[in-house]
């Protein structure tokens, strides 16, 4: 197989620790032909976005020995300040912070980045985060990725919106960050609703304090 990694504009990228979208450039023994029942469909999602390519939807960078890494889907890639940052790598990076159990990301509009980066954090205790958690967060990810990575938005949560098989519904958190909380659709699939007003309420808490 062979791996190609191309720019928004279809040009391949050359320099090591650049991302981009990851593309095989021939076929291959047992390569996808047809979705069953939608062709059009199977050609739109892999063959179209990138002529000649297979488009693999994942987003990827190539190091200094030319090796791949996947950085996460590319509708879980952010692109802040002309940076392309994974949603999972940005999870791990906050993580990895002793007093937190799991956090999702997702992007909001931003006036002078374009995307901003907005994170949902659970913490390891129930008791009220110390004024200086947050900016230790920002300082972990500022470590570990870069500052350019360093989150605008946190919000300490006691859940997250998770389906019955445990994925989180970014869709969701996303349409909260952006305060389109009138957009959230159908929550029926959602394993406990009730953790997304929640996550509103308090939200709104948090803007009202601003004021």
């Amino acid at each position: 197989i062979q791996l190609e990694l191309l720019n928004d504009n279809c040009e391949e990228i050359y320099n090591a620790n650049e991302s981009g979208n990851l593309c095989i450039k021939f076929p291959w023994p047992g390569i996808l032909r047809t979705t069953y029942n939608d062709h059009e469909r199977c050609r739109t999602n892999y063959f179209s976005l990138f002529p000649n390519k297979y488009f693999t939807g994942d987003g990827a960078l190539r190091d200094e020995e030319g090796n791949y890494r996947i950085i996460g889907r590319v509708d879980d890639v952010l692109n802040v300040s002309g940076h392309r940052i994974g949603t999972a790598e940005l999870e791990n990076a906050i993580n990895s912070h002793p007093s937190v159990i799991e956090s999702a990301i997702v992007s909001f509009p931003h006036p002078i980045k374009g995307e901003g980066i907005y994170a949902f954090v659970i913490l390891s205790t129930s008791e009220l985060e110390p004024p200086s958690l947050k900016e230790e967060i920002r300082i972990q990810v500022k470590s570990k990725i870069g500052s350019f990575a360093c989150p605008d938005e946190i919000q300490i949560v006691s859940g997250l919106p998770k389906t019955r098989s445990g994925k989180i519904m970014r869709r969701i958190l996303r349409k909260i960050a952006e305060g389109k909380v009138e957009e959230l659709g159908d929550l029926t699939g959602l394993l406990d609703p009730n953790v997304v007003q929640i996550i509103i309420n308090d939200k709104m808490k948090s803007t009202e304090n601003l004021f």
